[in-house]
């Protein structure tokens, strides 16, 4: 399992990067070819749709602590028949999704219609039908995709999300050169969902043996489950909140122009997420495992910390090179009149360091039932996040939206989530903290280097800009390497590097 935890990091990034290539082609075509008006239009649905994601409840976020509690007791068939509940609730979950979805694109008019003109309406209203088929369809293909993760068979789950990756700009290319616009790209999305789905389900009934029980399905199992995923489903709520709504109060504020700006900034933030949860959502069924088998906080305390340092020397590489090179780099990307981008970017990017470094310690509140207060708190940060930013969108614009998002992030997670980690989960923070701190002098010679580097060679040009991000990156790496890194984490590094090269 340890191995397949490897395979799982080196996947994850190697996704992120093929990711991160195909956006730097795919997506200033795609701008160009769509035009400002109709990909803020496209970035509305998604933002709107995305909503509806939070229907599952939660339930897919419970399935691997279930899970786990009975495999650690050793009742298969409990197993078989939590994964026949699991597919009864999402079955129903995605056939109501799909009814409140297409109630949700006739009513696009009473949310929008005063800042989006007819065509635009009418276009939101198609992607909206197409992109709600493809959320109904993700609610059943979700409890594969769980029983994947709670086997930690992530060679295949990473391998699938990367072929996914890889597939869509291809297909979706030849569509928008043809004049389909976004409706080809969202039917594209909805194919590959089904391609990907279609394999998951194959190869969990034959390759993993998942075995379904309908028989016996007791209202405990159903209630308890229910308690547990409650307050899941609030953090989603926060999360959709947070990471949606500034889309969505931006074009029912200012119009599309700048919800495509927000889009890109929020683009930079989606792909900076994903550098951290790479590395702690491998170990989520690790994380369940201890806590069914009663490890102490000691433990726990050790393991969080040993994945903050990973994550915070992988973040602090992004974060820097994106200050030092992110303005240069959307001129390249986006083109002109994108250059509100940087700043926003910039709001969200600082601010979401901190839960990004200590995001293993969702899953241990989860694990030990404790969640409840950190869902509680996050729904609260959220409305007042609503609250904040429609007047500050009313005077800065898409930055104003951001610095609404920072407000909460920063009373949340900086300050009060990292207290209740100490008193209540019982994590030691200090010993976390001491841990962290002692990386930051060895990036200080890296940090000193960019500013070199972006005064004496001028990236704002494309000959220069590859070069400067390759040297400020191998003078990073090599700072944090020798000065920063104990022995385990440099043995951790070449045994990856030894992976990736087999």
């Amino acid at each position: 399992m340890k191995n397949q935890r490897k395979a799982g990091v080196v996947l994850a990034y190697l996704s992120i990067g093929v990711n991160m290539l195909i956006q730097l082609i795919y997506t200033p075509v795609m701008l160009r070819l769509l035009g400002q008006s109709e990909y803020g239009v496209y970035q509305i649905v998604i933002s709107a749709v995305g909503y509806l994601g939070l229907l599952n409840f939660g339930f897919t976020g419970a399935y691997v602590r279930f899970f786990e509690k009975y495999r650690a007791a050793g009742e298969e068939k409990e197993i078989e028949r939590l994964n026949g509940l699991f597919l009864i609730i999402m079955l129903v979950l995605g056939a109501f999704c799909f009814g409140a979805g297409m109630v949700l694109a006739d009513g696009l008019g009473f949310f929008f219609g005063s800042k989006l003109c007819s065509e635009e309406l009418l276009l939101a209203k198609k992607l909206t039908r197409i992109l709600v088929l493809n959320m109904s369809l993700t609610f059943p293909f979700g409890l594969f995709d769980c029983y994947m993760v709670a086997l930690e068979r992530f060679r295949v789950q990473k391998l699938v999300l990367l072929l996914k990756t890889v597939s869509n700009p291809f297909l979706a290319l030849p569509l928008l050169f043809s004049g389909y616009g976004s409706v080809g790209m969202v039917w594209v999305t909805a194919l590959l969902t089904i391609a990907a789905g279609g394999f998951q389900v194959i190869y969990c009934l034959s390759g993993l043996k998942l075995r379904f029980c309908f028989t016996g399905l007791r209202l405990g199992m159903l209630r308890e489950i229910w308690v547990f995923c409650f307050y899941i489903f609030l953090n989603q709520v926060v999360d959709q909140v947070n990471w949606s709504v500034d889309k969505v109060l931006l074009g029912a504020l200012m119009g599309t122009g700048i919800v495509a700006v927000y889009a890109v900034a929020g683009m930079f933030n989606s792909i900076y997420m994903q550098f951290s949860t790479a590395i702690s959502n491998v170990f989520l069924p690790r994380v369940n495992r201890m806590a069914a088998e009663h490890a102490d906080d000691r433990a726990f305390t050790e393991l969080f910390t040993r994945v903050g340092r990973l994550q915070f020397m992988v973040l602090g590489l992004v974060l820097s090179g994106f200050v030092f090179f992110g303005r240069a780099f959307i001129g390249f990307y986006a083109g002109e009149g994108y250059e509100e981008a940087y700043d926003i970017a910039l709001f969200l990017l600082v601010p979401v360091t901190i839960p990004l470094i200590q995001n293993l310690g969702i899953e241990i509140q989860r694990a030990k039932n404790l969640h409840r207060f950190r869902s509680l708190l996050y729904l609260a940060a959220a409305l007042a996040n609503v609250a904040v930013s429609v007047p500050l969108i009313r005077v800065f614009g898409g930055t104003g939206a951001a610095m609404g998002t920072m407000l909460s992030l920063v009373i949340c997670n900086v300050l009060i989530m990292n207290l209740y980690y100490q008193k209540v989960i019982g994590l030691d923070m200090k010993f976390f903290w001491c841990r962290i701190g002692k990386l930051v002098p060895a990036m200080l010679p890296a940090f000193l280097g960019g500013f070199v580097i972006v005064r004496v060679l001028p990236v704002e040009r494309i000959a220069y800009f590859l070069p400067g991000v390759i040297l400020y990156s191998v003078l990073y790496g090599g700072s944090v390497y020798l000065f920063g890194m104990k022995d385990e984490e440099r043995n951790l590094i070449k045994g990856l590097g030894r992976r990736g090269k087999g």
